[in-house]
């Protein structure tokens, strides 16, 4: 097995368009190649040896395409970590890893350039990709570097925390060149296709599932630095055929779409995707008739570098199920309840080695090697179709019954004014009490809500307290930080008087 600078080397000609960046340029493969090699001689100056951590705070560009390919290609760790953190969460990172460097994309990122400004930094040195700052950091020790490279340690990628505290997550080359090899094969991704790299690059899905894949297709990148529905729009325009995003993206490009007017123009677009978040099945349905596409649906975690289950190419689903497990995937529930859901565990040559610094996490996620404990409830048809049903640990018990948030959440954002819900439990002495967080228009009251919810919903699966907010705390990808809506929400949360309740059995 090679390295990704090997793979993608021997995968496309060098005259062929490997990146369109942020700012229209455009980099064949052959210049990729070039400008990765002397970010490396320049990274190997200031000092980055194999097993070192290298930190970085990029946002989507051309160079930072450059300095993955050149960490990998010294044998160090890439750990990318998306530029909008505030200076607390990256420092906090920077510390854990023992990051030995931290490398800033300015040009393409202000809030890069506002990290690297805080920071001591110094130029990077000649790339042919685009400017590159770097700033040194603690002179920790370099990790072992083992003899078989595929086994190696490529990336140590923090998880969102959307329902704990971060962790780092330990993928090596066999993990990331499968899940490359395998998403590209899913999309039937060719050099002839122009794949749209929106999502990003620090999160598993732009980094791994996009960025990796559209390299190791010999595809045309076509990088945004940031999600707006106005950038996004042009590149269908100029000729992009492949998009992989978050339900939120297309809710945002079809909400831009009926504010302005504009007709939908996309002569080459083929494919596109969602993933990273649960997929509301009325936004699929207004997706799929304005796209004239099958908006297909998937499932991945960062600790399986991310690919675990996804719906086909030519094979629709009117559902919002998450298709089937992923070639060489084996997907088993654990503990099933009568209805058959429980607990995914996943069996995948994209499985982690484990956290970094953290053997009491590595223990509970994986009971063995290349085995994962998900932590996602889920059931499994006869036919192999996967439907994931929200996290574990957020179940909730209500009065003696198991409520998964994802169903609440899917009728509140069938009401024509919710624009997104979220769900999640709080313990009231010896009973569960479900609050729902929503972004709503047109002046919809919680009051309103919970009464178009009534005939909608059994009594005990109907929120006692609904917040109607104009915004939600999300990650980067725009996935809800669930476990901060209470804290974040305290306020509001006292002010609301408890909603009438039915006989919880009804």
């Amino acid at each position: 097995m090679t390295t990704w600078l090997q793979n993608i080397a021997d995968a496309a000609p060098a005259a062929h368009p490997a990146i369109i960046d942020h700012d229209g340029a455009v980099f064949s493969y052959g210049q990729l190649r070039a400008g990765a090699k002397e970010i490396a001689v320049s990274l190997r100056t200031h000092g980055v040896r194999p097993g070192d951590r290298v930190m970085l705070a990029c946002e989507n560009c051309a160079a930072y395409v450059g300095a993955l390919l050149a960490l990998a290609a010294l044998d160090a760790w890439i750990l990318p970590i998306n530029a909008r953190h505030s200076a607390a969460e990256l420092d906090a990172i920077a510390i854990h890893s023992g990051a030995r460097a931290i490398v800033f994309s300015p040009a393409a990122s202000p809030d890069a350039a506002s990290h690297a400004a805080r920071l001591s930094t110094a130029p990077l040195g000649a790339t042919g990709l685009g400017p590159l700052a770097v700033t040194p950091c603690e002179d920790s020790a370099a990790e072992p570097v083992g003899p078989e490279p595929d086994a190696r340690i490529a990336a140590l990628l923090y998880t969102t925390g959307t329902t704990s505290a971060p962790k780092g997550v330990l993928l090596t080359h066999a993990n990331l060149i499968w899940n490359a090899e395998t998403s590209a094969r899913l999309r039937g991704m060719t050099p002839g296709d122009v794949v749209l790299g929106v999502l990003p690059g620090s999160h598993i899905f732009g980094f791994s599932s996009t960025i990796l894949a559209a390299l190791h297709a010999g595809s045309t990148l076509r990088l945004i630095p940031r999600f707006t529905p106005e950038a996004v729009l042009r590149a269908f325009a100029e000729g992009a055929s492949v998009l992989p995003a978050v339900p939120q993206m297309y809710e945002r490009v079809l909400t831009h779409l009926d504010r302005t007017g504009a007709a939908l123009l996309a002569p080459k677009l083929r494919y596109i995707s969602a993933g990273g978040a649960p997929l509301d099945p009325d936004l699929k349905a207004q997706t799929e008739a304005v796209f004239g596409l099958t908006l297909n649906n998937g499932y991945g975690i960062t600790e399986c570098a991310p690919g675990v289950a996804a719906t086909r190419p030519g094979h629709p689903r009117s559902d919002v199920s998450v298709g089937t497990a992923m070639e060489d995937v084996e997907l088993t529930i654990d503990a099933p309840d009568a209805e058959g859901v429980g607990e995914i565990l996943i069996r995948s040559p994209g499985v982690m080695k484990g956290y970094y610094r953290n053997p009491h996490a590595t223990a509970a996620a994986l009971p063995e090697p290349g085995l994962f404990r998900s932590g996602d409830l889920g059931r499994i048809d006869p036919d192999g179709t996967v439907h994931v049903l929200g996290r574990k640990k957020e179940l909730i018990i209500r009065s003696g019954f198991n409520v998964h948030p994802p169903e609440i959440e899917g009728m509140l954002t069938r009401h024509p004014d919710v624009l997104q819900a979220a769900v999640v439990g709080r313990r009231v002495g010896a009973n569960e009490e479900i609050l729902a967080f929503v972004m709503a228009r047109g002046g919809l009251t919680d009051a309103a809500l919970a009464d178009w919810l009534e005939p909608r919903l059994v009594a005990y699966k109907r929120p006692q307290r609904i917040v109607i907010a104009e915004s939600l705390p999300t990650a980067p990808t725009g996935k809800i930080l669930k476990h901060k809506l209470i804290d974040h929400f305290t306020a509001e949360l006292d002010q609301r008087l408890q909603l009438p309740q039915g006989d919880p059995a009804a």
